[in-house]
């Protein structure tokens, strides 16, 4: 790669390094997987930077890619086993530099991946309907309805913990 392709995949690895974290914590719920997540997004997006910054923004096609590693990710056989040997994991230490509350992480934990990922990317990201779709690969349609499900699923969860909070003060 020439230095100049070189000097502004860095800098676009620098100013978006910090957002992609952001958005893949709030798809998986663990910080050291997101970074992992977008570490593996860049290293592919590096491969082919000269090509995609030709071709325009960049943005869209690297939220794809990190949305694809997730999703590639949560397919993992390693990711579907559980220790069941009787002793509970100590809970990690969430950075602060989320802006989301715990209850609506534990509550999007619940929600169902692509539902999850259309959410967090329309609401969380903050991103458009049509670059949802694109980072997605799939219609706008299917994003709102998507989005929707996922939002009726979010409620649904953090009324779970509404009610368990409140009859756990009852008891």
């Amino acid at each position: 790669m020439r230095s100049g392709d070189d000097a502004s995949f860095r800098e676009f690895a620098r100013d978006k390094a910090l957002p992609l974290r952001r958005t893949a914590y709030l798809l998986c719920g663990d910080w050291h997987l997101a970074e992992d997540l977008v570490q593996t997004a860049l290293i592919k997006l590096y491969r082919v930077w000269p090509k995609v910054r030709r071709k325009g923004p960049v943005d869209n096609y690297t939220r794809q890619i990190l949305m694809r590693c997730w999703l590639d990710e949560r397919r993992r056989p390693w990711r579907s086993r559980e220790n069941r040997d009787g002793v509970v994991p100590e809970e990690p230490a969430i950075p602060a530099d989320t802006g989301v509350s715990d209850s609506l992480l534990h509550a999007l934990a619940e929600v169902p991946p692509k539902q999850r990922a259309a959410v967090v990317l329309r609401y969380c990201a903050d991103l458009p309907v049509a670059e949802v779709a694109v980072a997605l690969r799939c219609s706008e349609g299917t994003v709102r309805s998507q989005a929707a499900r996922g939002l009726d699923a979010l409620r649904a969860a953090l009324q779970r913990q509404h009610d368990a909070a409140v009859s756990g003060r009852s008891a």
